[in-house]
């Protein structure tokens, strides 16, 4: 059975702490656990896809990061910069408890969802993963790959479930001062992420 190994692997790869989970750690704490779980699920479905295509074509895989590796870096670190920049620039990040509107929780997700794809290592990670793990894990059937997908989407959705009902618990025991410094290493963390991407390519 391939779906608890992908459960395992959607785990692993959502876990460490970088970009997305301080954009959604932020989210949580300023929009609410809804908004924060919407953008991780943003990032989970990048996670799904980037494993379906480990899973079922790892060769072409392979072959497109190599080809448009250089585009997605830069694209990837631009929208980093800019974000990360107008995080620093909004007001002192404050608890909104009104209820989360579909338009910003479609944004959430789509936000989230192309910064995931536009990193090279999220994509990096399951071709090493998949290299890795190989066949007798991952399945070598279509169906044994797809359970592997389900439990990789399964095993990221619950990080950021886990990680966006921490934050939301956590927001109302923070003072405005700690909310407000919050924000401030977020956006300079998610800039500096965007502006090292871009130096790895000579920018």
């Amino acid at each position: 059975m391939t779906y608890l190994p992908g459960i395992v692997v959607g785990i692993s790869i959502a876990a460490p702490v970088g970009p997305i989970a301080l954009l959604c750690l932020r989210r949580s704490l300023t929009a609410g656990r809804l908004v924060g779980f919407v953008s991780g699920l943003g990032a989970a479905t990048a996670d799904t896809l980037c494993g379906a295509v480990a899973a079922f074509a790892l060769t072409q895989l392979l072959a497109a990061v190599d080809r448009f590796h250089a585009t997605l870096q830069a694209g990837g670190g631009i929208f980093m910069v800019v974000l990360g920049v107008t995080i620093l620039r909004a007001p002192p990040a404050q608890s909104d408890f009104t209820p989360a509107h579909a338009r910003n929780l479609r944004a959430a997700f789509g936000s989230t969802l192309l910064l995931t794809l536009a990193n090279p290592m999220t994509i990096l990670s399951f071709a090493g993963v998949a290299a890795a793990l190989g066949p007798k894990v991952i399945g070598s059937t279509r169906w044994e790959g797809t359970q592997f997908v389900a439990g990789v989407f399964t095993g990221s959705a619950l990080w950021w479930l886990f990680w966006s009902a921490t934050a939301g618990w956590c927001r109302q025991h923070l003072g405005p001062n700690t909310l407000h410094w919050i924000n401030r290493f977020a956006g300079g963390a998610i800039a500096l992420g965007g502006v090292a991407q871009l130096a790895r390519l000579g920018f």
